[in-house]
């Protein structure tokens, strides 16, 4: 008989939400994603088409905001008055990435 692999099913991330400020305004991320979303973000920034690298943005902010953070992060970005470049984005990105995919820490072992 084939043994089992059991996985699990407790992947509770013990972290703070990040957060980060934009034009005076704080956002709140969420404490996880799904790996599957994660997968596809990158399949979606390695792509050769500069729509779908587009699309990833929105898709991006839309998976690691809060609802709340969500809707008032898209409204900034639509703002005429309160710039965002390309490039803030682009780090924005990268910051809520490590936040969110960084291992804890291991804890040291009982002597």
């Amino acid at each position: 008989m084939a043994e089992i692999k059991d996985f699990g099913n407790n992947f509770v991330v013990d972290r703070e939400a990040p957060k980060f400020k934009l034009h005076n305004e704080e956002f709140e991320c969420v404490k996880s994603i799904q790996g599957k979303v994660l997968l596809n973000l990158t399949t979606q920034v390695a792509s050769d088409d500069p729509a779908k690298q587009a699309a990833m943005i929105t898709d991006f902010f839309n998976y690691v905001l809060t609802d709340e953070s969500y809707v008032r992060f898209d409204a900034l970005l639509e703002s005429k008055d309160r710039i965002v470049p390309v490039e803030a984005l682009g780090e924005i990105v990268g910051w809520i990435t490590e936040q969110l995919t960084a291992r804890p820490e291991a804890q040291p072992e009982a002597s």
